[in-house]
């Protein structure tokens, strides 16, 4: 009964796409106020009019918007991509330290050679400064991509070792007969192949888009991407687009393209400067397979199968018709935005700061035109019938005005602007700046900073003041968008990646292999690598090196070759290079002669206490044998003695008897 519960509470297919046409409905950045005001935030980016224009009178537009992003992109894109490593990860354990390495390197190659890296953080941040919020997504790409090739006059042998690989599809084979000679030089005939063929070369890879703000959709309730109860990826697809991605459709099954809703007011802002809006074919039907529809890939959290627990499902449907439904893990997409609120997805942008700025300043500079039209060509009271009106109508330098009496025309004055109308203008430019960080010393040296009245000292406060709206912005970048995408494309060639790769990392041919690297690992995003004054950083690494070579001449111990080598090899980037190896040979790399080790060292001290020792029993043994030797010699000499004795005793007792007789 229990299962028979679980399964009657299973929604159906209908009923799914039923409920993501309601969220779709019901979502943020759909038709909404967050579609308004960044549509309107992309006509004051390109200084379009306001629409209260009037015939006749000044229609300056102001560039408030775009100056003040295009005065911010610098900075950011400098502290991001002028360093080598935009990412690095950090070691858990002592013996991570190769694979944290090995991660640092491949991620930033993944992103700056595998993916057009600059370009992505471009437009990132573009998006984020004009339109509240930036979009990446990332992803595994299992797409197949086919090579064409052709080979001309195969043999036998060489024919089917070509088709045996499984990768390989035959388009075009043609087969023909020449006449040869055989391997022991008899006239045969031969058979020869041309073919054409498809080689399959995917293997899979990280892939990285932007997405336009008016492409994505979230839930209202929505604090971040991950929590959301529905996130949605709108974007207009060919038929053929879609047969390429994998799914088997017809244009009779997904019935009516949707030509028309492509045309909505964010989208077309975007094109609204130049005037160039895709409008597809006008003139006649598109063939079927380029014929557009809308896909929406959404990624939904319900409670598909039952079970009583809403899980993540990626669902992509054209119309009502459902092309995929899968459980997935995590969402796709990462979201950058420069002024966060608290609690709450959606935040504001730059453009947001400074947008009612430029209507000011628009309105203020048209009253300031206005009145120096009036001063040069004012308006005049006429005498009826005293003066030719063709004449007044037609100014041109040295022109006759015909009158019949002296005084028939008089210039009626335009009063003079008051001086705080042009104080007006600095003060807005002064809001600008407390409002997003841009001030007139971080644009550029100007005239004022030369005075005598300005130090260096002021003009580098003012500067640092000044940036760090800027700092505040790119901290917030690097630690929220910046190191998800990170951490994401790590996550994947973790999972994804099982194939042994050889990448030429920092000069080297390396052996990468992410599948053995650690689950979860510490991420830092590098955003100080391209900061600051290339002067100053110059002159402190050369006091650095200064210090470091003193100290190593007076006998210091406090700085090794290593450390010369890293003072050395930060010097170097930061003039600019990047191959750090053609310059200086890192002390680390040189392979060091080897030395004993402990087991072999404890051997070698046993084997030679060993041979003292038998050295010693030796010189022992030596000893008692020459000990024998001198007693033996005394031994002999002592009876050498006693005979010699005895001899002189007989001698003298032969003597005594001589001399008695």
């Amino acid at each position: 009964e229990l299962w028979n519960y679980l399964m009657a509470k299973k929604i159906t297919e209908d009923e799914l796409v039923a409920r993501i046409r309601s969220e779709i409905g019901d979502s943020l950045g759909y038709s909404d106020t967050i579609s308004k005001q960044r549509e309107l935030a992309m006509d004051y980016y390109y200084g379009l009019p306001f629409g209260n224009e009037v015939e006749g009178r000044s229609q300056f537009v102001d560039t408030t918007v775009a100056d003040t992003i295009e005065w911010i992109k610098p900075s950011l894109m400098r502290i991001f991509a002028s360093g080598d490593d935009l990412v690095k990860f950090n070691p858990v354990g002592p013996e991570d330290e190769a694979m944290a390495d090995q991660a640092t390197d491949y991620v930033n190659y993944i992103f700056t050679k595998q993916n057009p890296g600059w370009e992505i953080l471009y437009s990132w941040f573009t998006d984020a400064l004009l339109q509240k919020n930036g979009i990446v997504k990332v992803w595994w790409d299992y797409s197949d991509e086919w090579d064409r090739e052709a080979y001309n006059g195969l043999t036998d042998i060489e024919f089917e070792a070509l088709l045996s690989n499984e990768d390989v599809v035959v388009v075009e084979h043609t087969e023909y007969t020449e006449e040869g000679v055989s391997e022991e030089g008899v006239p045969e005939d031969v058979t020869y192949h041309d073919i054409v063929v498809k080689r399959n070369t995917s293997s899979g890879r990280v892939m990285i888009e932007n997405v336009p703000p008016s492409e994505f959709l979230i839930s209202r309730d929505s604090k971040t991407i991950q929590d959301a109860r529905f996130v949605c990826h709108r974007v207009r697809k060919t038929l053929s687009d879609l047969r390429e991605m994998g799914y088997d459709v017809d244009s009779d099954e997904l019935g009516v393209s949707d030509e028309d809703m492509s045309f909505d007011g964010e989208r077309n802002s975007r094109f609204a400067f130049d005037k160039s809006f895709d409008f597809g074919f006008e003139e006649s039907e598109p063939e079927d397979a380029l014929k557009n529809y809308w896909l929406h890939e959404s990624y939904i959290k319900t409670d598909y199968d039952g079970d009583g627990i809403a899980e993540l499902r990626k669902v992509c449907t054209v119309g009502n018709k459902v092309l995929a439904n899968e459980a997935i893990d995590s969402k796709p997409f990462i979201s950058l935005c420069p002024v966060k609120i608290p609690h709450k997805f959606f935040g504001l942008s730059v453009a947001d700061l400074v947008m009612d700025l430029q209507l000011i300043k628009s309105t203020l500079m048209r009253n300031l035109m206005d009145n120096a039209y009036n001063q040069n060509f004012g308006r005049y009271a006429v005498l009826e019938g005293q003066a030719n009106l063709d004449d007044l109508l037609t100014q041109r330098p040295g022109g006759v005005v015909r009158v019949k009496t002296p005084n028939a025309v008089t210039r009626l004055d335009t009063p003079s602007l008051e001086p705080y109308s042009f104080q007006m203008l600095s003060y807005l430019d002064g809001i600008r700046e407390a409002r997003s960080g841009v001030s007139s010393m971080s644009q550029g040296l100007n005239e004022d900073a030369l005075t005598s009245h300005t130090t260096a000292t002021a003009v580098a406060q003012v500067m640092t003041a000044a940036q760090q709206r800027v700092e505040l912005i790119a901290r917030n970048f690097a630690e929220t968008g910046v190191k998800e995408l990170m951490e994401n494309i790590y996550e994947l060639l973790q999972k994804n990646q099982d194939k042994d790769l050889v990448v030429k990392l920092r000069g080297t041919w390396v052996e990468v292999r992410p599948d053995a690297w650690r689950d979860k690992t510490d991420c830092t995003v590098s955003v100080g690598l391209g900061h600051g004054n290339r002067d100053q950083q110059l002159m402190h690494l050369g006091t650095m090196l200064q210090f470091a070579t003193q100290s190593m001449q007076g006998g210091l111990s406090i700085v090794s070759e290593q450390n010369l080598y890293n003072m050395g090899a930060a010097l170097i980037k930061n003039m600019g290079f990047v191959n750090v190896q053609d310059f200086l040979t890192d002390p680390a790399s040189i392979p060091q002669e080897e030395g004993p080790s402990p087991e072999e060292q404890m051997a070698s001290q046993e084997m030679q206490i060993k041979q003292k020792e038998l050295e010693i029993k030796i010189a022992e043994t030596q000893i008692k044998a020459q000990k024998v030797q001198i007693e033996a010699a005394e031994a002999q000499v002592d009876a050498q003695l006693k005979f010699a004795e005895l001899q002189l005793e007989r001698e003298q007792e032969r003597a005594v008897a001589i001399g008695a007789t």
